[in-house]
């Protein structure tokens, strides 16, 4: 593999004949695919070898099993090739390295939400590497950062851009030269070993907000629709003869709120939804039962057998009154951002296809907007309940359709 001037900018910053190596930290930002993982993690542990000895260090992602998969697996084969040797011990979330009569031990911790800071609390480290920071909670990251206390420890960090008033940008990115950091701002472009036709792809499966941070690697906020590119002019189909290959249902639950139920249905890789059931209490003057909602799933199904019906994870009644009637029910994914990033992608790309019978699916794509007075990116709770019940089907298919790189990746993260 060959790496490109930039890359080669973070595996020699520390080094002593380096104009940076006077740093105490290093920020790389910017697109997803631009190489900044494999780089940042493959400088970070050469770099702790070759100053440390016996010293413990923390690789930190969103969860411990995205560090395995993003952090871990990526830098092995090159620390192989490099002569480093290895223990993993999984129970123990540890990695120990050894080369030339060295051995550290790296630690993998998981900054998930805010009660993640407590796991990190009391470790002495001598650095950390912060993969995808702008992920995990302040606290999580300041404790990992306190932790850092041995003479001549230094500080890692890689992300994807968020919003521009995310704390990462202001207090890290922003004042990089004031806490001593060299930053350096990624682009797809900056790793040859991506082809035009990958940068291709991923140009063509972001839009709005997503496409500036992802593609062009900016700080911006979300704005105006959330599915935006979306024409129903062009964009609409009608429902496709049937029998369909496979079934799936996908239920936003509401008792006050609406219900919101999508039929999904395969014809040669591409799922349409060609039905659905939409109920809104207040405007029917009436709220109904669990037991009529699951006799209302199954007139939409209407002998059709589903390979899964995905619900709403917060709708515990309804889950156990839908598994009595013998459905196979799992719980959603309820990540908002990445299962908006995960079904823009797929509606661009024409794996899921709405079709021209689903009226409420379609009134909403009009009116689903980001929210411009919150603090972070979040969609406005209004007019989002057909929008809720199609996302938790994109992650369903991203997560059953593993073997497709991009999608599986975005359910975690954009690979950096």
């Amino acid at each position: 593999m060959r790496f490109s001037e930039k890359q080669k900018k973070v595996l020699t910053w520390w080094c002593p004949s380096s104009p940076d190596c006077g740093c105490d930290a290093i920020i790389c930002d910017g697109a997803v695919r631009s190489g900044k993982t494999v780089c940042t993690a493959l400088s970070f542990v050469c770099w702790a070898q070759a100053n440390f000895d016996g010293a413990q260090f923390g690789i930190c992602g969103k969860s411990v099993i995205s560090v395995r998969r993003n952090v871990v697996a990526a830098v092995l084969p090159w620390l192989r090739r490099l002569g480093f040797r290895w223990k993993q011990r999984k129970t123990e979330n540890l990695l120990e390295i050894s080369c030339c009569g060295r051995t550290n031990r790296f630690y993998l911790f998981g900054g998930y939400d805010e009660k993640s800071a407590a796991l990190i609390q009391g470790v002495t480290f001598a650095g950390v590497l912060l993969d995808e920071v702008a992920l995990m909670p302040r606290s999580f990251v300041e404790q990992a950062c306190a932790r850092c206390s041995v003479e001549g420890a230094r500080l890692w960090f890689n992300c994807n851009p968020e919003g521009p008033q995310h704390w990462f940008y202001r207090e890290w990115i922003c004042k990089a030269a004031a806490r001593n950091a060299l930053y350096l701002h990624f682009t797809m472009e900056d790793n040859p070993s991506l082809s035009e036709r990958v940068r291709r792809r991923y140009r063509n499966s972001y839009t709005g907000a997503f496409y500036r941070r992802f593609i062009l690697g900016e700080w911006t906020a979300a704005q105006g629709l959330v599915y935006d590119f979306f024409d129903a002019e062009r964009d609409c189909v009608p429902p496709p003869e049937e029998p369909c290959e496979s079934y799936v249902v996908s239920v936003d639950y509401g008792t006050a709120n609406p219900a919101s139920f999508g039929l999904w249905g395969k014809r040669a890789s591409v799922w349409y939804r060609i039905d659905e059931y939409y109920y809104a209490s207040r405007r029917e003057g009436r709220q109904k039962t669990d037991a009529e909602y699951a006799a209302d799933l199954l007139r939409l199904l209407d002998g059709r057998r589903a390979e899964a019906v995905i619900v709403d994870p917060s709708a515990a009644s309804f889950i156990e009154a839908l598994r009595r009637t013998g459905l196979r029910v799992r719980r959603a994914d309820n990540d908002v951002l990445s299962g908006i990033r995960i079904t823009a992608g797929m509606l661009k790309e024409k794996k899921i296809v709405l079709c021209s019978n689903c009226a409420d699916c379609l009134r909403e794509m009009g009116l689903y907007r980001w929210d411009d007075r919150a603090a972070r990116d979040a969609p406005c709770k209004e007019h989002d309940h057909a929008m809720d019940d199609m996302r938790y089907f994109a992650m369903y298919l991203a997560g059953r359709e593993g073997a497709d790189p991009f999608f599986a990746a975005a359910v975690e993260r954009p690979i950096g």
